[in-house]
C-alpha cells in the first residue's frame, strides 16, 4: 500500500513497481483532469506539481512520490487563473488545458508578474496543438485583473 498526498489529502493507493503517476491519479483516485496524450514526457499535457514544481506525470514513477505533495488541475480549481484563461480564451480544443494551467500556477506563485519572456521560457514544456499560445501568454499577463 501506497500514501499519497494529493490537493491536500490523504489517500492510501495500491500501484504495482512501475506505474506512473498519471496512471494512479486518473486510475484509483479518479482525478482524470491530468491528461495522458504522449506519454513519453514531451507534452506536458500531464503536468502536475510536486510540492509546487511543475513534474510530468507520465514518466514520473508513482513510488519515487514519497511524502510530497500533489497538486492536480482538480487542486487548482479555485485558483484566478482558470478565469483568465477563460478570459483570454486560452483555450480551444481543452485537452492540453489542465497542464498548461498547472505550469501557469507555478509560474505564477514564483512571478506574479511574469514578463512575456518567462512566461515563453516557463511554459515552452506544454505543447498546444491548437496554437493558443499568444492567448495562454495573455491570461497569464492578466490573471490578477
Amino acid at each position: 500500500m501506497l500514501e499519497l498526498v494529493v490537493n491536500g489529502g490523504r489517500y492510501e493507493v495500491e500501484a504495482p513497481i512501475g506505474q506512473t503517476l498519471a496512471e494512479t491519479l486518473r486510475g484509483p483516485l479518479g482525478l482524470t483532469g491530468t491528461k495522458i496524450a504522449c506519454g513519453e514526457g514531451h507534452c506536458g499535457a500531464c503536468t502536475v506539481q510536486l510540492d509546487g514544481v511543475p513534474v510530468l506525470s507520465c514518466i514520473t514513477l508513482v513510488h519515487t512520490v514519497g511524502e510530497r505533495e500533489v497538486t492536480t488541475i482538480e487542486g487548482l480549481r479555485d485558483h484566478p487563473l482558470v478565469d483568465a484563461f477563460v478570459r483570454a480564451d486560452a483555450l480551444q480544443c481543452g485537452f492540453c488545458t489542465p497542464g498548461q494551467i498547472v505550469s501557469a500556477a507555478a509560474l505564477v506563485e514564483a512571478d506574479p508578474e511574469p514578463t512575456p519572456e518567462r512566461i515563453r521560457h516557463a511554459m515552452a514544456g506544454n505543447l498546444c496543438r491548437c496554437g493558443t499560445y499568444p492567448r495562454i501568454e495573455e491570461a497569464l499577463l492578466t490573471w490578477r485583473d
